[in-house]
């Protein structure tokens, strides 16, 4: 689905200059591991079928566990990345992040993405079990609170954003609406892609968007 690939491809450009493990914190069925292909990769999945399915999909060490509590030993990984996972319902954001940084190493680098603005909220999130979406500026601040330092965070999702709007807000609604995560058809999915891509390489400091995408620095 072209989102995913657009998330995957800053996820990805983040994370390419890491030397060391790298630790896939809420992998699902592990989409981001196989695209980051080899190398140092763990992953942590809470759900049974998601972890296995990550585990075939890609070369990582997949840890079934909670972000709330990691499996892993302080100072084990050079990178985490975390993609739409402490909107979770049951994610608690503060206790997941001070988990993030115990298990990073000094210098470490955290990538996180999250959707933005609460008003967004729909029935997708509801579906997907989101619990909460964010602000650029809420995240930085939780990232402080936590401890991180160097904290960048920005708007992606801009150009579409007006037809996210439409979508959540108008075309679907109804609290029994279905998730916007779907099979579209390839000329629209090429499409919307192409735009995300448009949108990544201006590379500019984009004043809203659907989505954010931060990171920071374990001190």
């Amino acid at each position: 689905m072209w989102w995913y690939r657009a998330l995957h491809a800053r996820l990805c450009a983040r994370l390419a200059a890491i030397d060391g493990p790298i630790l896939d914190a809420g992998c699902g069925t592990g989409g981001l591991l196989a695209r980051l292909g080899a190398g140092d990769l763990y992953g942590l999945e809470y759900a049974h079928d998601a972890a296995a399915r990550a585990g075939a999909k890609s070369a990582a060490r997949i840890t079934r566990g909670t972000v709330n509590a990691l499996p892993f030993a302080g100072g084990s990984f050079a990178a985490i990345v975390s993609a739409d996972v402490l909107c979770h319902a049951a994610v608690d954001p503060g206790v997941a992040l001070g988990e993030f940084h115990r298990v990073l190493r000094p210098g470490g680098l955290l990538v996180v993405n999250l959707p933005s603005y609460q008003w967004l909220a729909s029935a997708h999130d509801r579906r997907v079990h989101n619990a909460r979406r964010s602000t650029a500026g809420g995240l930085r601040a939780d990232l402080a609170a936590a401890g991180f330092t160097d904290i960048r965070a920005r708007y992606w999702n801009f150009l579409l954003l007006p037809l996210m709007i439409m979508q959540r807000k108008l075309l679907a609604s109804a609290d029994d609406a279905a998730s916007d995560v779907a099979a579209f058809p390839p000329w629209l999915d090429a499409t919307l892609f192409a735009v995300t891509e448009a949108e990544r390489w201006l590379s500019c400091p984009w004043p809203a968007g659907g989505s954010i995408l931060a990171t920071a620095i374990r001190a």
